[in-house]
């Protein structure tokens, strides 16, 4: 029986990780799925991403997937607590869903120097504090500081294909400068955003020398590829084939379109409803 890792966002954002995921581990089954005609998520409340998420997640058990990765950090931070918590000892206690926060907050250690951490993301990761919360409770003791920035008009930039605009600079300095001008020391920051990675040139044009910036989707694909050796009963089930099916719930023309940008490859996309 095929059993793929399933991967889902609200849209397009989560196609980083996969790239990165299927990059690192390419001889695995993936199901992309990207609630397109529902995004954003950003904006809702913890009830409606909680809904969203669970509905997209029993679809991905449905299809086949026992792991799914949540590859989008406001479906992280509203939903997957409460997926891991009430849903799967409920629903199948071997099957697991996995988020992007946590190994991102695991590897803030491994870069900075002197404790002081940036966060960029949208206004419901900020607003969720979920990094806030992570950092305080893995790296308790350190004295970590944490200072973060939303970034409203990031992921817009992005998916309007103005990633090289005057347009994409003026607001990424604007950001850049606001979380720094908030804390001059900050040595490591974390594109808390799937959609970032695409504007990493223009960042890197503004970041000041010598500060850190990760990006999530090499640390989750490695975080991955460790769990999987941690849990060979787990890693035992999936299949190999090295295939990669991509669903969306928008229409596929469209999806496809934007997603070659993400993946950096044609892509060809299945409508479904959820």
């Amino acid at each position: 029986m095929k059993c793929p890792i399933g991967v889902f966002d609200s849209g397009y954002g989560g196609l980083t990780i996969l790239k990165d995921i299927v990059k690192e581990m390419p001889e695995y089954d993936y199901i992309y799925l990207g609630d397109n005609a529902r995004t954003p998520y950003g904006t809702r409340s913890f009830d409606v991403v909680y809904k969203y998420t669970r509905e997209a997640v029993l679809k991905l058990f449905d299809m086949g997937c026992r792991l799914v990765i949540l590859a989008c950090n406001t479906a992280s931070a509203k939903a997957l607590r409460t997926i891991q918590q009430v849903d799967l000892p409920r629903i199948d206690a071997g099957r697991r869903v996995l988020g992007v926060i946590r190994p991102s907050v695991e590897a803030v250690a491994d870069f900075t120097r002197n404790g002081h951490i940036g966060v960029l993301a949208t206004s419901g990761t900020v607003a969720s504090e979920s990094y806030l919360l992570e950092i305080a409770k893995i790296h308790s003791g350190k004295g970590f500081e944490v200072t973060q920035q939303a970034c409203p008009m990031w992921v817009p930039l992005v998916e309007n294909n103005e990633i090289d605009s005057p347009g994409a600079a003026f607001f990424v300095q604007k950001y850049i400068d606001l979380l720094m001008q908030a804390d001059p020391m900050i040595d490591t920051v974390v594109l808390a955003c799937t959609h970032y990675p695409l504007l990493r040139g223009v960042i890197d044009r503004f970041i000041p020398r010598g500060v850190k910036v990760i990006q999530q989707g090499e640390i989750v694909a490695r975080s991955l590829k460790d769990y999987l050796y941690r849990h060979p009963e787990m890693e035992g089930m999936l299949s190999r084939g090295g295939q990669v099916e991509f669903l969306t719930t928008e229409k596929g023309g469209m999806f496809d379109k934007m997603a070659a940008l993400f993946m950096q490859a044609d892509v060809v996309s299945r409508h479904i409803e959820i």
